[in-house]
């Protein structure tokens, strides 16, 4: 299963379908190696990045955001070498994904900003991405975030809190160094491991507690 569509093309079935989103939270790297890994694990991930995602994509990655089909092309393959990928600009709120009547298994916003996460906290869809997590919330699929800021206001932790009591996964952008990692690589895989872990699928990212760190 292999391909690059705009705009929502329909592929597959619900059951190897997820919705990510990417914001203007720095730790952009988070994102796009959850979509690699998904990709690399043939499952067709549906992705929505944010104006405010694509600038930290240029500032942190070097992505060109001025040519966006490109950029993704690059990254990801034209098409994937596996899974498939479908690119929705930010402001189609007609998309595919904004409806619950499209079946995936749940989202993932990695990085997530807390703008992005105050609006969701507040039912404040006014875009696609916050109004594709409302839905995930809304049909009751998992929804995952990853937040990146310090320090953390009470506003933060309160929306947060508020989020965690309605049953989305919280997964803070603080890696553990217990897997004793060697390079930057590393860390990102640990946060990567962490949201496949949420999503229920195998993986070798990082060795777990009690394995052999050698």
């Amino acid at each position: 299963m292999a391909g690059l569509t705009e705009g929502g093309r329909r592929e597959g079935t619900g059951n190897r379908r997820w919705v990510v989103g990417m914001t203007g939270a720095s730790g952009a790297v988070y994102g796009v190696e959850l979509v690699r890994a998904l990709l690399e694990r043939e499952y067709e991930v549906h992705l929505v990045i944010s104006d405010a995602g694509w600038r930290v994509l240029r500032d942190e990655l070097g992505w060109d955001a001025a040519r966006r089909s490109d950029a993704l092309a690059a990254a990801f393959g034209s098409p994937p070498e596996r899974g498939v990928l479908v690119h929705y600009p930010p402001n189609d709120v007609g998309a595919a994904i904004a409806s619950g009547s499209f079946r995936c298994r749940g989202m993932a916003v990695v990085p997530c900003s807390m703008g992005t996460l105050a609006a969701i906290a507040t039912g404040a869809a006014d875009n696609l991405l916050t109004r594709a997590a409302a839905v995930a919330m809304k049909e009751g699929r998992p929804l995952i975030l990853v937040p990146r800021e310090t320090p953390l206001s009470a506003i933060h932790l309160e929306n947060m809190l508020k989020l965690a009591r309605l049953g989305v996964r919280m997964i803070p952008a603080m890696p553990a160094f217990y897997t004793k990692p060697r390079d930057l690589t590393d860390v990102v895989r640990f946060m990567v491991g962490k949201v496949l872990d949420q999503m229920g699928i195998d993986h070798e990212l990082y060795p777990r507690w009690g394995e052999a760190h050698e």
